[in-house]
């Protein structure tokens, strides 16, 4: 994501048996643009070599608070200025009952002490280790001093006992890495996001639906997440996994959808209804499973409620932004949706491009505002387009607070 493009990462790797997973951090960490340095206890090297993280990163590796080699840069206190975020990966529990008491006895506790940047800590070691009252201090602890603490995995360990204390996942450290590095003008403000499609029942195992899969609006509720708001993202059937910090509500029909987005809608100060949601439903519903028949069947389809709508003629100090999936007309059907739905904001999609879309990874779209503003978002990562659809959310007065 363009967020971790040209950062400067410092990755403190610590003695323990995760440090394996954490080679693959390093492929992430580049394959998303970023730049990282490697700061290894004595103990981690006792685990993976050196020479590994310095062939995945293309840095020099560090671990000696007295190496000779510029030495005369002063290492613990340039590591610290040169770098965006620090993250800590394993963090062992000496690694962090160090950080806790402030201690700078090796080259990693030493760049962290001088750091004024941003520190992740990603916990990881055996659970009743973890679960001990004085990790659990130490770890309150550096919370107190600001450092962000990813909860850690739960699962089977290394040592053969099962608990927490498994290192988190690449996804959750991911994403966790990422709101570090946003700009929090979400803070404080209740998004809600609507995605993938909606299933209206015709038997026991047909439906209606359409091709949406999602990832435009788990996308969008991600970024919301990571720019500082409280999430509630109201989902159709999909695959995704749902995004770090983010409620989630499953359901099914548009009826279910239209309940789950009323329950919650008065407390919401923002609303992006990306869902794909079924115009029509078949008219009734058979208990059991229609048998195949010669010639033509005749679908009586009803007319589902219109939720956006709906919420248009509703809203007070709602921020409402609409999707529109169009294949043609793109900035007259905006404009006319906009209008009838009574929206602040609308975004018209492509549906029919080779790149754009249901299914694809990549999407480009319109941006249309009730001021009359239009913007055109370049073909990008749907997360890209998600962060840029809240950039027009933000300046055109969605999650602004009252002074």
């Amino acid at each position: 994501m363009a967020l971790l493009k040209q950062k400067k990462v410092l990755l403190g790797v610590c003695g323990s048996i995760a440090v394996y997973k954490v080679v693959d951090f390093v492929r992430e960490l580049g394959r998303l643009g970023a730049e990282v340095t490697v700061v290894m206890t004595e103990s981690a090297s006792r685990f993976v070599t050196p020479l590994t993280f310095a062939a995945l990163s293309g840095q020099r590796v560090h671990g000696s608070m007295f190496a000779d080699q510029d030495a005369e840069q002063i290492p613990h206190i340039n590591l610290a200025r040169q770098h965006d975020c620090i993250l800590i990966a394993p963090a062992t529990a000496q690694t962090i009952s160090r950080l806790a008491s402030g201690q700078a006895d090796d080259l990693l506790s030493a760049v962290v002490l001088a750091a004024c940047c941003p520190v992740l800590v990603c916990p990881a070691m055996n659970s009743n280790m973890f679960l001990h009252a004085a990790t659990q201090h130490n770890i309150s602890q550096l919370q107190s001093y600001g450092y962000t603490v990813v909860e850690p995995d739960s699962g089977a360990m290394a040592c053969g006992e099962e608990g927490s204390g498994r290192l988190p996942a690449w996804p959750q450290v991911q994403a966790a890495l990422q709101k570090l590095l946003c700009p929090q003008d979400l803070d404080g403000q209740k998004v809600l996001v609507t995605a993938g499609p909606t299933e209206e029942p015709l038997d026991p195992v047909r439906f209606l639906s359409n091709r949406s899969t999602g990832k435009m609006g788990y996308a969008l509720a991600a970024v919301a997440w990571q720019r500082g708001a409280e999430v509630v993202l109201v989902s159709g059937p999909t695959s995704l996994a749902v995004p770090a910090g983010v409620h989630c509500v499953d359901v099914r029909t548009a009826a279910e959808m239209g309940e789950a987005v009323a329950e919650y809608f008065d407390a919401m100060d923002i609303v992006i209804k990306c869902a794909a949601v079924s115009d029509f439903r078949p008219s009734t519903c058979a208990e059991h499973k229609l048998k195949k028949v010669d010639g033509e069947l005749s679908l009586p389809l009803a007319a589902n409620t219109d939720i956006l709508k709906g919420l248009g003629h509703a809203k007070g100090h709602q921020f409402l932004v609409g999707f529109a999936a169009e294949s043609e007309n793109h900035q007259i059907e905006g404009n006319r949706k906009l209008a009838e739905k009574n929206l602040d904001m609308i975004v018209v999609n492509d549906i029919c491009g080779s790149k754009t879309g249901f299914a694809a990874e990549t999407n480009a779209v319109t941006v249309i505002t009730a001021k009359g503003q239009s913007r055109e978002i370049p073909l990008q990562s749907k997360e890209e387009i998600a962060s840029a659809i809240f950039d027009e959310v933000v300046r055109n007065g969605g999650g602004a607070h009252e002074v």
